[in-house]
């Protein structure tokens, strides 16, 4: 039998590892979802599945039932004896590679937590080092049952006790990058769609405010109704009579300010003076082909916007860290091809 011919699936022990015994100690896999019961006595149709989860977890959303069927119908029905399984253990930091040797079970006494189970036989255990850095991304998913297979042949070289072929160096694994750019992305949608919604209008000036606070800038902020096209006075000293004078003007929309609307801020702008225009959005070609010709006027569109709030997220009140709850994620950089 091929490598291609094999089925693999990933299995996980609970998000912070509270099976780990269970799987090691009793050669064992298992998942949880005890309320369901013994699931051999049900249907071997997912609809059958279906019905007993909105039975016992009827508050469940439509995309947490689905996953919920997939992964208990797949353990049931689709794993067969003689399919390869990987473990990520959590609390050793080694991936556990082995064979299912037996049927589906229910057995709630082990733990009770984790009833169902499938004997597994452990043939071998290796460092996440061993594996590619696509490799480990691929077992890194959020599931707690599922199919490998874009890195199926690494993992099964590993089982079969094999080498696996060359792996794609740091430099150029396409997931690093991928992984890098999903959470980014992830998370500027997160900060552009929460501000959007929770501080239309005048409260987004407050916001600004804030930020430019967390720079070393003094604010103040005009009260709601007509500003006159100026949201925030912004300057370094206390009293605000030393220059520069920052007028800013806040648009708390995702779409895209035009030449005129910039140039209605710079007609409030004297000469030692600043504008900056900040948005949620962007700036058309024309706005940007302005700004660049003032000397003292700025635009700082959604994207800057996130990546402000990222350096001085630190020094934000606990009202914006509330509005925006983050905490600092480590994501490894690609390394330069030509780096010695």
């Amino acid at each position: 039998m091929t490598s291609s011919d094999q089925t693999l699936w990933c299995i996980r022990a609970g998000s912070t590892g509270q099976a780990d015994e269970l799987f090691l100690k009793q050669n064992r896999i298992a998942l949880g979802w005890d309320a369901m019961g013994d699931l051999s006595k049900l249907a071997s149709d997912r609809d059958a599945f279906r019905a007993r989860v909105h039975q016992v977890y009827p508050d469940w959303t439509a995309g947490k039932t689905n996953n919920s069927v997939s992964q208990l119908f797949r353990f049931t029905h689709n794993m067969k004896p003689g399919d390869l399984v990987a473990f990520p253990c959590k609390r050793e930091r080694q991936i556990y590679l082995g064979r299912i040797v037996g049927p589906y079970q229910f057995d709630p006494k082990p733990l009770p937590a984790y009833p169902h189970h499938r004997n597994v036989q452990w043939v071998r255990d290796l460092p996440r080092s061993h594996f590619s850095q696509g490799a480990l991304y691929e077992a890194g998913a959020f599931l707690s049952l599922f199919k490998i297979s874009t890195y199926a042949d690494e993992f099964i070289a590993a089982i079969e006790g094999k080498a696996a072929g060359v792996p794609v160096p740091v430099a150029q694994d396409e997931t690093i990058a991928a992984v890098a750019t999903n959470i980014e992305d992830s998370t500027y949608d997160f900060i552009i769609k929460k501000l959007a919604k929770e501080t239309k209008g005048h409260p987004f000036a407050a916001f600004v405010a804030h930020v430019l606070n967390t720079m070393g800038y003094k604010t103040r902020v005009s009260p709601e109704g007509p500003d006159g096209g100026v949201d925030i006075i912004a300057h370094k000293d206390e009293l605000g009579f030393e220059p520069p004078i920052i007028k800013v003007q806040c648009k708390a929309t995702e779409g895209s300010i035009g030449d005129p609307v910039v140039s209605s801020l710079y007609g409030k702008v004297d000469t030692d003076e600043y504008g900056l225009m900040v948005t949620l959005g962007t700036f058309t070609n024309a706005a940007k082909h302005f700004a660049r010709s003032k000397p003292n006027l700025r635009l700082i569109d959604g994207e800057e916007l996130v990546q402000l709030i990222f350096d001085h997220y630190e020094q934000f009140d606990s009202r914006y860290k509330g509005l925006l709850p983050m905490r600092r994620v480590y994501v490894p950089e690609p390394e330069d091809e030509g780096a010695e």
